[in-house]
Protein backbone atom coordinates (compact mmCIF):
# COMPACT_ATOMS: atom_id res chain seq x y z
CA UNK A 1 0.00 0.00 0.00
CA UNK A 2 0.67 3.49 -0.87
CA UNK A 3 2.07 5.63 2.37
CA UNK A 4 2.00 9.57 2.69
CA UNK A 5 5.91 11.06 2.72
CA UNK A 6 7.69 11.35 5.69
CA UNK A 7 9.10 15.02 6.64
CA UNK A 8 12.26 13.20 5.69
CA UNK A 9 11.27 11.81 2.32
CA UNK A 10 9.79 14.81 1.47
CA UNK A 11 13.37 16.38 1.97
CA UNK A 12 15.00 13.92 -0.49
CA UNK A 13 12.07 13.18 -2.82
CA UNK A 14 10.77 16.93 -3.35
CA UNK A 15 13.71 18.70 -3.45
CA UNK A 16 14.79 18.20 -7.53
CA UNK A 17 11.30 18.28 -8.60
CA UNK A 18 11.11 22.00 -6.77
CA UNK A 19 13.95 22.48 -8.10
CA UNK A 20 12.72 21.39 -11.87
CA UNK A 21 9.81 23.47 -11.75
CA UNK A 22 7.15 21.93 -9.96
CA UNK A 23 5.67 24.36 -6.45
CA UNK A 24 3.61 23.33 -3.70
CA UNK A 25 -0.12 23.76 -3.64
CA UNK A 26 -1.18 26.62 -1.09
CA UNK A 27 -3.25 24.70 1.51
CA UNK A 28 -2.77 21.14 0.08
CA UNK A 29 -0.42 18.56 0.16
CA UNK A 30 0.18 18.47 -3.17
CA UNK A 31 2.41 20.12 -6.08
CA UNK A 32 1.26 22.03 -9.33
CA UNK A 33 3.58 22.20 -12.20
CA UNK A 34 2.48 24.31 -15.93
CA UNK A 35 3.78 22.65 -19.46
CA UNK A 36 3.66 25.13 -22.16
CA UNK A 37 3.65 23.61 -25.80
CA UNK A 38 4.22 24.89 -29.13
CA UNK A 39 0.34 24.54 -29.96
CA UNK A 40 -2.50 22.34 -28.66
CA UNK A 41 -1.43 19.21 -31.44
CA UNK A 42 2.36 19.25 -28.97
CA UNK A 43 0.26 19.58 -25.97
CA UNK A 44 -2.73 16.69 -26.28
CA UNK A 45 0.03 14.29 -27.58
CA UNK A 46 1.78 15.07 -24.50
CA UNK A 47 -0.96 14.35 -22.25
CA UNK A 48 -2.22 11.04 -24.05
CA UNK A 49 1.88 10.19 -23.52
CA UNK A 50 1.33 11.43 -19.89
CA UNK A 51 -1.70 9.36 -19.46
CA UNK A 52 -0.78 5.92 -20.48
CA UNK A 53 2.16 6.19 -17.53
CA UNK A 54 -0.81 7.46 -15.86
CA UNK A 55 -2.79 4.48 -16.55
CA UNK A 56 -0.17 1.98 -15.87
CA UNK A 57 0.39 2.90 -12.38
CA UNK A 58 -2.96 3.02 -11.68
CA UNK A 59 -1.95 6.93 -10.07
CA UNK A 60 -4.11 9.64 -12.53
CA UNK A 61 -3.19 13.26 -12.17
CA UNK A 62 -5.70 16.46 -11.96
CA UNK A 63 -4.88 18.57 -14.95
CA UNK A 64 -6.77 21.02 -17.26
CA UNK A 65 -5.57 21.49 -20.71
CA UNK A 66 -5.93 24.92 -22.74
CA UNK A 67 -4.86 25.44 -26.15
CA UNK A 68 -1.06 24.89 -25.67
CA UNK A 69 -1.18 25.05 -21.57
CA UNK A 70 -1.59 22.03 -19.35
CA UNK A 71 -1.76 22.67 -15.73
CA UNK A 72 -1.19 19.59 -13.35
CA UNK A 73 -1.99 18.89 -9.76
CA UNK A 74 -0.12 15.71 -8.16
CA UNK A 75 -1.80 14.29 -4.92
CA UNK A 76 -2.53 10.71 -3.83
CA UNK A 77 -6.12 10.91 -2.73
CA UNK A 78 -6.10 7.33 -1.02
CA UNK A 79 -3.39 8.72 1.71
CA UNK A 80 -4.51 12.26 1.59
CA UNK A 81 -1.37 14.25 0.80
CA UNK A 82 1.95 13.52 -1.51
CA UNK A 83 3.10 9.89 -1.56
CA UNK A 84 6.22 8.30 -3.94
CA UNK A 85 3.84 7.87 -6.56
CA UNK A 86 3.56 11.76 -6.88
CA UNK A 87 7.00 12.33 -7.24
CA UNK A 88 6.90 9.14 -10.01
CA UNK A 89 4.78 10.64 -12.40
CA UNK A 90 6.38 13.78 -11.60
CA UNK A 91 9.70 12.74 -12.59
CA UNK A 92 8.07 11.16 -15.74
CA UNK A 93 6.15 14.37 -17.13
Amino acid sequence: MTEKLSETARETILAPLLQNGWEMVEDRDAIHKTFVFADFIEAFAWMTRAAMWAEKWNHHPEWTNVYKRVDVVLTTHDVGGLSSLDAKLARKL
